[in-house]
């Protein structure tokens, strides 16, 4: 069971931070900040998505 719900969670975890990702590539932040939550989310999935989702850049780049 446990692994059931680990590998569930993982699951939840992996579609989050592609989303993440794409909504950070997609904003209208700065090169330079892109790049830095995109390796923050990849190199630590929970925490960087958490930090993403207080402190990450808002708005989208579609007008």
């Amino acid at each position: 069971m446990s692994v059931e719900v680990t590998g569930l969670f993982g699951l939840i975890l992996l579609i989050l931070d592609v989303m993440a990702i794409i909504k950070t590539i997609q904003s209208r932040a700065s090169t330079a900040a892109k790049v830095f939550w995109v390796v923050a989310i990849l190199i630590l999935p929970l925490l960087g998505l958490i930090l993403w989702f207080l402190f990450g850049p808002k708005g989208s780049g579609a007008r």
